[in-house]
C-alpha cells in the first residue's frame, strides 16, 4: 500500500490555530484596552461633572453667606432703631411725670428739711438731705404716703449730731407709675416699708 504523509498538514493546522489564538488574544486584549479607556473617561467625566456641582455649591453657599452677613446687620441695626424708639416714648411717656414728680417734691417737702442730692434709678427715688429735727424727717415720710406721685418712703440712715444742728438723713421712695399695669409692677418691685426707728434727737 502506498504511505501518506500527515506531518504538513498537521503542522499547518497547528500554525493556524496558533496564529488564530494569537489574533484572539490580541483583540481581547485591545478590547481590554478599549473598556479600560472608556471606563477611565466615563470615570473622569463624572468626577469633573461632581467637581463643577462642587464649585457651584461653594459658589452658592458663600453669596448665601453674605446674604446672612447683610441679613444680621440689618437686624442689628433695626435692633438699635427700635431701642432708640423705645427710649424715647420712655422719655415722651415719663416727661408729665417727670414734672409731677417734682412738684410732690416741692409739696411734700415739710419746713425744716433740705435736700441735697434726689437721684433715680428706674423708678426708685434716693433722697438726702438735712432736717432741723428726726420729727420733720418722720412728716417727710407721711407726706410722701399721701403723695400722687411718690410711695413706699423707707428710711436708711438718720445721724443727729449736736443739739440744734440737725440731722443728715437718706431715705428711698417708690415713683408711682402712670398707668395701672406699671403700677402693679411698680408695687411689685417695691420694699416694703419699714417702721422709723424712734431717732435720737
Amino acid at each position: 500500500m502506498p504511505s501518506i504523509n500527515l506531518l504538513p498538514w498537521r503542522a499547518e493546522l497547528r500554525q493556524r490555530r496558533q496564529k488564530e489564538f494569537l489574533i484572539g488574544l490580541g483583540a481581547a486584549a485591545s478590547a481590554g484596552v478599549v473598556i479600560a479607556l472608556l471606563a477611565h473617561f466615563a470615570v473622569s467625566t463624572m468626577i469633573d461633572a461632581q467637581q463643577r456641582r462642587n464649585e457651584l455649591i461653594k459658589a452658592e453657599i458663600a453669596e448665601l453667606d453674605k446674604q446672612i452677613a447683610e441679613i444680621l446687620v440689618l437686624e442689628e441695626q433695626k435692633a438699635r432703631m427700635v431701642a432708640r424708639m423705645e427710649v424715647i416714648e420712655k422719655l415722651q411717656k415719663s416727661r408729665p411725670e417727670v414734672v409731677k414728680l417734682f412738684d410732690d417734691v416741692v409739696t411734700t417737702l415739710p419746713e425744716g428739711v433740705y435736700l441735697t442730692t434726689l437721684k433715680q434709678s428706674q423708678r426708685r427715688l434716693e433722697f438726702a438731705g438735712v432736717a432741723q429735727s428726726s420729727t420733720r424727717v418722720s412728716s417727710f415720710m407721711r407726706n410722701i404716703d399721701g403723695s400722687e406721685a411718690m410711695a413706699n418712703p423707707e428710711l436708711k440712715v438718720i445721724e443727729t449730731s449736736a443739739p440744734g444742728a440737725g440731722a443728715s438723713f437718706t431715705l428711698f421712695a417708690q415713683m408711682k407709675a402712670a398707668d395701672p399695669e406699671a403700677e402693679a409692677e411698680a408695687g411689685a418691685a417695691a420694699k416694703p416699708n419699714r417702721r422709723v426707728q424712734e431717732a435720737r434727737r
